[in-house]
C-alpha cells in the first residue's frame, strides 16, 4: 500500500477548485501534496471500437458511454499504436510505441525487454497514489502474466473467454483460445476443440467477468473513497472490461436491445484494390470460434449473427461501466476523479473481407478516447486533435500535476491537455501507429490521409512498399492510391522517415515459465513496389512523437 507523503493535518483544498487553478496554470503543472491530486479512474475496454451513440452510430444501445462522453471531452480522431491486445496495452502503460521497445507480440514480455521500465502506474505510486488494477488491464495469456509490480496491490483477476452454456465447449472442454487466455496446453492448441463464437443466456450481468469486474470496482471505490476521508490519499485505479473481445458472450436481455436485421452491415468486402499482400488478413483469430469457417467466405446470416453479437457485447459492457460512474457519483468522487475512457484498438466487422483486428487499417486502430477532468474539461465537448494511445500517459501526468515521465523507456506520446483546455489547439498533426506482418508495416494517419510503409528494419527505403488511402475521397479504403500520388506518398514518407529506425523483432521469444516458443507469424508477400526517395534527418520530425534521447512530453504542431 502506498502512504500518502502529506501530514494528516494539511487543509484539503475543495478539489474541484484546485483543479481549476492548476489547469489554468503553466503548461507544466507544478507538483502538489497527495491529499491534493485528483483521483484517477482509467476504464479499458478490450476491442471496443467507436460504435457508440456518442460517436454517431445510431445502430449503438450505448447510453452510459453516450453520458460519461457527454461529461468531458471526446477525441474523434484518437487512435491506437498497434492493433493487437498485449502490444497496445504496453503503449498506453509506458507511453511507447512498439516500434521504440521491441513488444510487438501477444507473448513479449514486458521486463524481459524493458527491465527498467517505469509504467503510469507506477510513475503515479511515487508520487503518492495508492494504484490498483482489475479486470483486463495489461494482457494475461499466450504465455504472458501481466505485469504485477506495477501496481501497488495484488490484481483482481478474471477471465476474458468464458461461457456460460455446456454446448458453447462440446459439453464443458477446455477450448483453444481459452487455453490460450489461461496459459493452458500452450503446446498443442490446434488440438483443443473450438468454442462459440457468441452465446446468449438467461444470465446475470455478475455470471460474466465484467459483471464481476464493475462489481469489485464499486467496492475498490467505496474502500478508496474511505481511505481518503481518513488520510488523503488519492487513487488510481484501472479497471479493465473484456466485452466485446469474442466471444460475444452477453446475457440474452442485450441481445434483445438490437434488431438484427437493422444493424450495419460491411459495406466493402474486398481488399483495397492495388493494395500489397503484406498488408492483407485472411482468417485469423475469428477461426478459433465455431461455426466460423475455418476457410472459405463467411455467409451472410452468420455475418448478421457475429455483428449483432459485437454490439449486444459493447450494450452489456455499457451497463457495467455505468455501474461504476453510478458509484463514483453516490461515493461523492466524481468532482476530484479524473476519468478516461480508452479502447484498446478497433474491430472489424467484416469490412474489406477482415474479421477482429490485427491490420494497418482504419478500422482496426481508430478507438474511443474520453478524458473527463472536472473544473477543467468543458462538458459536452469533442475535438478533432489526432490522438495516440501513448498520449494518456503524459497527458494524465500534468492533468494531476505530477512531473512528466522521463523514462528510463522513450516517452514517445505527447500531453493533449492544451487540447482539452482549448478543443481547437493543436498538439501534433498525424498519429502513427505499426503493426508487424511478413514486413513491418508503420504508418502515419493524418486528418484526410493514412500512408503505410511495409519494410523491415536495416531494409533500404528502396525496397519499401506503400499504401496510400484518402478518407475524403475514399472512406471505405477500396484502392490504394499510392501510385497515383507520388508527391503525397513522398510528403509523407519524410514524416514517416523522420522517426528513429524501428526496433527489429525477434524471430522467437520464449515463455521460460511455460517453456513454449512462440515465432512471429509469417504471410506470403508478393511486392508491389512503390519507391520514394526520402531526404529527412532522423532525429524526429515536427509534429512526430520524439525518439529515444527526447524525453519531452509536449509537442507543438509541424508545418
Amino acid at each position: 500500500m502506498t502512504s500518502s507523503t502529506s501530514s494528516p493535518q494539511a487543509p484539503v483544498v475543495p478539489m474541484k477548485k484546485l483543479l481549476a487553478i492548476l489547469f489554468a496554470a503553466s503548461s507544466f503543472l507544478s507538483p502538489v501534496h497527495a491529499a491534493d491530486k485528483p483521483n484517477v479512474l482509467l476504464i479499458l475496454v478490450d476491442d471496443l471500437k467507436p460504435a457508440l451513440g456518442c460517436y454517431g452510430d445510431s445502430a449503438a444501445k450505448t447510453p452510459n458511454l453516450d453520458a460519461l462522453a457527454a461529461r468531458g471531452m471526446r477525441f474523434d480522431r484518437a487512435y491506437c499504436n498497434q492493433a493487437v491486445c498485449a502490444p497496445s496495452r504496453f503503449t498506453l502503460m509506458l507511453g511507447s510505441h512498439s516500434t521504440s521497445t521491441g513488444l510487438y507480440g501477444l507473448g513479449s514480455q514486458l521486463r524481459d525487454i524493458v527491465p527498467n521500465a517505469v509504467t503510469m502506474p507506477q510513475h503515479f505510486a511515487k508520487h503518492g497514489y495508492r494504484t490498483e488494477s482489475l479486470g483486463k488491464i495489461f494482457h494475461i495469456g499466450h504465455g504472458n502474466n501481466g505485469d504485477a509490480q506495477s501496481f501497488g496491490v495484488p490484481h483482481f483477476a478474471d477471465k476474458v473467454i468464458e461461457y456460460l452454456d455446456p454446448a458453447s465447449t462440446d459439453g464443458g472442454k477446455l477450448t483453444r483460445e481459452e487455453a490460450l487466455f489461461t496459459n493452458q496446453e500452450l503446446g498443442r492448441i490446434k488440438s483443443l476443440p473450438r468454442g462459440a463464437a457468441f452465446e446468449s443466456p438467461r444470465a446475470k450481468d455478475t455470471d460474466y467477468a465484467d459483471g464481476r469486474v464493475a462489481a469489485e470496482t464499486v467496492r475498490r471505490l467505496e474502500a478508496a473513497k474511505a481511505r481518503r476521508d481518513r488520510d488523503g490519499t488519492p487513487f488510481f485505479i484501472a479497471s479493465g472490461f473484456v466485452r466485446p473481445h469474442m466471444p460475444f458472450s452477453a446475457p440474452k436481455r442485450y441481445w434483445d436491445l438490437h434488431d438484427p436485421a437493422k444493424l450495419p452491415m460491411p459495406k466493402f468486402e474486398a481488399f483495397p484494390k492495388d493494395s500489397p499482400t503484406a498488408a492483407h488478413k485472411h482468417g485469423g483469430e475469428i477461426t478459433a470460434y465455431k461455426p466460423v469457417p475455418v476457410a472459405g467466405k463467411i455467409g451472410e446470416q452468420l455475418k448478421r449473427d457475429l455483428i449483432h453479437g459485437y454490439y449486444a457485447s459493447a450494450s452489456f459492457v455499457d451497463a457495467q461501466i455505468g455501474k461504476v460512474i453510478q458509484a463514483l457519483d453516490r461515493l461523492e468522487l466524481a468532482d476530484n476523479t479524473i476519468i478516461v475512457l480508452w479502447g484498446d484498438h478497433g474491430f472489424h466487422l467484416g469490412d474489406l473481407g477482415i474479421w477482429t483486428k490485427h491490420t494497418n487499417y482504419e478500422q482496426a486502430n481508430r478507438i474511443p478516447i474520453f478524458i473527463i477532468a472536472p473544473g477543467f474539461t468543458k462538458p459536452g465537448s469533442s475535438t478533432m486533435q489526432l490522438a495516440e494511445s501513448v498520449d494518456i500517459y503524459p497527458t494524465l501526468a500534468e492533468l494531476a500535476g505530477l512531473p512528466l515521465p522521463l523514462g528510463p523507456q522513450s516517452i514517445d506520446g505527447v500531453s493533449l491537455a492544451a487540447t482539452l483546455k482549448d478543443p481547437a489547439a493543436r498538439v501534433r498533426d498525424h498519429a502513427y501507429h505499426a503493426y508487424p506482418k511478413a514486413k513491418l508495416g508503420r504508418a502515419i494517419r493524418t486528418a484526410r490521409y493514412r500512408l503505410v510503409e511495409w519494410r523491415n528494419p536495416g531494409e533500404p527505403i528502396a525496397t519499401a512498399q506503400y499504401e496510400l488511402y484518402d478518407y475524403q475521397s475514399d472512406p471505405h479504403e477500396t484502392r490504394n492510391h499510392a501510385a497515383d500520388n507520388p508527391q503525397i506518398v513522398k510528403r509523407l514518407a519524410a514524416t514517416l522517415a523522420a522517426y528513429p529506425e524501428p526496433t527489429p523483432r525477434s524471430r522467437k521469444r520464449r515463455n521460460q515459465k511455460a517453456g513454449v516458443e512462440a515465432v512471429s507469424p509469417a504471410i506470403t508477400n508478393q511486392p508491389l513496389s512503390i519507391v520514394a526517395e526520402v531526404n529527412a534527418k532522423k532525429t524526429g520530425a515536427p509534429g512526430c512523437c520524439p525518439g529515444p534521447g527526447r524525453k519531452s512530453a509536449r509537442q507543438k504542431k509541424g508545418p
